[in-house]
């Protein structure tokens, strides 16, 4: 398990579990055993390492899937999700023979009434205690969180979907969760589009939710909104940053290379297999992740000579010997710098460039020996571009791309609405102060963040589901209003916060944004989430299921969050 960070989502979580659990652990002086389900496993490892545990007399971590073996001196405390699987496995533990000696027993969300009373019935004597602690969410980083479901993006947008409205419902239900862990009752946005209604329900989900869930705090009296607001947007809103060959090190490893689950593995120079955590653990990945590719190449070499001159090894998992080695592993890198390199330029003509004749600029992409799904990326840049194309030239280009029998790559877009993707007058002018200008894409989330901080949202396209917080009301408010902060993100806990949530998945870029304004504003943090956190390719892949019916693709949801 991983060490919690030292700010941030990560160790807000941490704190919750420990106010509840771990406090009502400390009552007793008996050693416990920790049971957990999936999605239990995986949050406590985001947050804590297995020596927090140890330290609270929790001596042996267990699967509540896995037969295991009767330990009836000891006390279970059983950390799981109100799911009937999780219960009826909890049941099992108690209904004949009991395995422990008593059961401490805490749930991610609110338990159905029917699940609550099976356990009742069959265990009630055994249960000591039985809350419901409100941490039903994936806390990634410190600015960024997913609800851990990349099958939410079949759900939602697929035409033969057929659990849509449940998947919604529970998305609101984890964004409730995440409000309740922060403490925030915040106003609620979305991105008004006539021809998508995603963003429009959730909102309204959301914002019901969030007003049952606060009619009432510990002191019978109603909660007021808080300094928050909640954007929701759906993934179509903008189609460029998911494909995009981003040329930042955190968007560029992941699309590049196999990372699984935030591991890096490779070999060393003996053959023997290593692995790297990219994770906030280590303060070296943090500190390059959103930098240019280019200043990383430039500052690794003087990171050796500067650890070789002190002598001294950096803390974290990641050394710069492993960093040089991640560059090094990916697949032929130097030749895929300067391939990624002629293929962004040709790209970021389309976008930033008013060509003459874009498909002049687009057939040496498709006539060059790149992969199917870098050509795929770039006919779709070179469609967003023009606003569509017409059906006589998509013909011709899925020729180039020679996928004449996966064309759904392409055409399974209108799936998440038209394409409204063009060079708007009205982005943010980012020319001056950036030296990578030219060849590091702005997500357009940035723009909405940054607008979102300075009132300039327009109402008739970011309508409020429900009232604004007063933190919010007026020009300036935010920025001008709370005092500027240092960099400390405890000392922003008195700012204001800003959630955005993007229907479908995030990009790396996307989630790159979330710091750089709240570093730029200091008196507001921004946090982004989303179902979970997708790469170019897993988004292509996504998107040529949406075809299929739900027989066809139904590993999806067995698929592990990117």
């Amino acid at each position: 398990m991983a060490a919690s960070s030292e700010y941030g989502l990560k160790t807000i979580v941490w704190k919750r579990i420990k106010d509840t659990i771990i406090t009502d652990c400390r009552k007793s002086e008996v050693w416990k055993i920790l049971i957990l389900d999936p999605f239990t496993t995986k949050l406590l490892s985001t947050c804590c390492k297995m020596s927090d545990l140890m330290s609270e007399k929790i001596t042996i971590v267990e699967d509540l899937y896995k037969s295991r073996e009767p330990v009836p001196e000891m006390k279970a405390i059983y950390f799981m999700t109100p799911t009937a699987k999780s219960v009826d496995a909890f049941i099992d533990d108690f209904k004949i023979k009991p395995k422990y000696k008593g059961a401490y027993v805490y749930f991610t969300d609110y338990c159905p009434d029917e699940l609550f009373n099976n356990m009742k019935l069959y265990c009630g004597k055994h249960i000591r205690i039985c809350k419901e602690i409100n941490i039903w969410f994936m806390p990634q980083e410190a600015q960024v969180f997913t609800c851990d479901n990349p099958g939410a993006f079949q759900s939602i947008y697929s035409p033969h979907s057929q659990d849509k409205k449940k998947t919604l419902e529970t998305l609101a239900d984890q964004l409730v969760s995440l409000c309740a862990t922060l403490d925030e009752y915040p106003g609620v946005r979305y991105k008004k589009d006539n021809s998508m209604e995603n963003a429009k329900i959730l909102a309204e989900l959301v914002d019901n939710k969030l007003a049952k869930h606060y009619e009432l705090d510990d002191s019978t009296k109603k909660k007021g909104k808080t300094q928050a607001q909640l954007l929701i947007v759906e993934r179509g809103f903008d189609p460029v940053s998911p494909i995009l060959h981003e040329l930042t090190y955190q968007a560029m490893a992941y699309d590049l290379i196999d990372i699984q689950n935030d591991i890096y593995r490779y070999k060393s120079k003996d053959g023997s297999e290593k692995q790297a955590f990219l994770n906030e653990d280590d303060m070296l990945w943090v500190r390059l992740r959103h930098k240019h590719i280019a200043e990383v190449l430039e500052q690794i070499p003087k990171m050796v000579k500067e650890i070789s001159a002190s002598k001294k090894k950096p803390d974290g998992k990641i050394t710069i010997n492993n960093l040089a080695q991640m560059m090094k592993k990916m697949p032929a890198f130097r030749k895929q710098m300067t391939e990624v390199d002629d293929f962004s330029n040709a790209i970021y003509m389309f976008l930033w460039v008013k060509v003459k004749d874009p498909m002049r600029t687009l057939l040496p992409v498709l006539l060059n020996p790149y992969g199917i799904y870098d050509k795929i990326r770039a006919v779709l840049l070179y469609i967003f571009s023009l606003n569509g194309t017409t059906d006589e030239n998509l013909s011709k280009l899925i020729q180039h791309v020679k996928i004449e029998d996966e064309r759904e790559f392409i055409l399974n877009w209108k799936e998440l609405g038209p394409i409204n993707f063009s060079r708007k007058p009205t982005r943010r002018d980012r020319s001056q102060g950036e030296t990578y200008n030219l060849s590091r894409w702005t997500p357009v989330i940035k723009d909405v963040m940054e607008d979102a901080v300075e009132n300039k949202l327009d109402t008739r396209d970011w309508p409020h589901q429900s009232e604004n917080p007063a933190a919010w009301n007026g020009s300036g408010a935010v920025s001008a209003r709370q005092k500027h902060k240092t960099s400390s993100q405890d000392e922003r806990r008195t700012g204001s916060r800003l959630i955005v949530f993007v229907i479908g998945g995030i990009t790396h870029s996307e989630m790159r944004c979330a710091y750089e304004v709240t570093h730029a504003v200091k008196s507001c943090e921004v946090i982004i989430g989303s179902s979970h956190i997708l790469t170019p390719n897993s988004l292509l892949d996504d998107i040529k299921a949406l075809s299929k019916h739900p027989m066809e693709f139904f590993t999806i949801d067995e698929r592990s969050n990117a």
